[in-house]
């Protein structure tokens, strides 16, 4: 693998480690060693994603990576190929399993140059989770189109590997999202129950606060929840969009993610200041449920890309 390490690091003792600055015309952003997370993302100076300081953990999973499952595993329990597993309990007022296991792990930078940052993380075998798993996250900016994020996965064990990715930006405008307007081509939505864990099949949003497909003024509208069936243009992609203020920021998917994840950040140190937008390669719970995993066989890579941008 080379390496070219010629991009601008932000040097100190941050808790999150190397922070890898990116730039390209209108657009900067800053990638964490930690969890090889986005930790800012701004057009023309104004702010794309809710932030967080360089000493500080991400808060309410700012900008993580969800790797190799998103959102939650109901009790830790799963069975695959005939094996039970339990994964260490890391939501415990839910008692639920959440966002993977490598958000707050150090990521090696294998190339950095002025506008990417590419780097990569060995995913070891724990006791719930028995696989090896090779991941990169590559980050690039253009002038013109934004932010792109590349996820890779190869399994580099011995076993077919369970597998699944998300990540989980907050969009901004700098406006409350009750004040914006929020536009999603989904045509269903996945029931829940107190402990966010799917409580039946998927519904359609027709008729409900869940309906975001006309763009309408977003309101008190309390979402957590994956939607599916998604509307695609016709390069293959999903758009979210949030406007407001005179602004508006969009975030893309391409068609290796089937669920996008909507969360209007109530419980985020500034609530409802942004947008949970969540692609997904599986929906919640996928790991007990078998839902949208994909079956990783030894060698057998994975790869999905979404972005962020500044829309006019």
């Amino acid at each position: 693998m080379s390496e070219s390490i010629t991009g601008e690091r932000i040097i100190g003792e941050q808790i999150t480690g190397e922070q890898y600055a990116l730039s390209a015309g209108p657009y900067q952003a800053v990638v964490t060693e930690s969890g090889a997370g986005l930790r800012e993302l701004t057009h023309d100076g104004r702010p794309l994603v809710l932030s967080y300081g360089a000493d500080e953990p991400a808060p309410a999973a700012f900008g993580h990576l969800l790797l190799p499952w998103p959102n939650r595993v109901d009790r830790g329990r799963y069975d695959y190929g005939g094996v039970p597993h339990q994964l260490d309990i890391s939501e415990p007022g839910r008692d639920c399993a959440i966002h993977g296991l490598v958000r707050w792990a150090s990521w090696r930078a294998a190339e950095h140059e002025p506008d990417r940052v590419r780097l990569t993380h060995r995913l070891l075998a724990t006791a719930g989770y028995p696989f090896r798993l090779d991941l990169e996250a590559e980050y690039t900016l253009d002038a013109g189109d934004g932010l792109r994020v590349r996820v890779t996965a190869r399994n580099a064990g011995t076993a077919t590997a369970p597998y699944g990715h998300g990540a989980h930006p907050y969009l901004t405008v700098g406006e409350p999202i009750d004040a914006c307007e929020v536009t999603l081509g989904a045509d269903r939505y996945i029931p829940v129950d107190e402990r966010m864990i799917p409580s039946g099949p998927s519904l359609d949003v027709t008729g409900t606060r869940y309906d975001l497909r006309t763009g309408a003024v977003f309101g008190d509208r309390v979402i957590d929840n994956a939607f599916a069936d998604l509307n695609r243009d016709g390069d293959g992609r999903v758009r979210v969009t949030l406007s407001g203020g005179g602004r508006a920021v969009r975030l893309w998917a391409d068609e290796a993610y089937p669920w996008m994840m909507i969360y209007t950040a109530d419980n985020a140190p500034a609530p409802r200041a942004g947008l949970g937008v969540e692609p997904m390669t599986c929906p919640p719970n996928a790991f007990a449920s078998g839902e949208g995993v994909i079956d990783l066989a030894p060698g057998a890579e994975h790869t999905g890309m979404y972005g962020i941008q500044a829309v006019s």
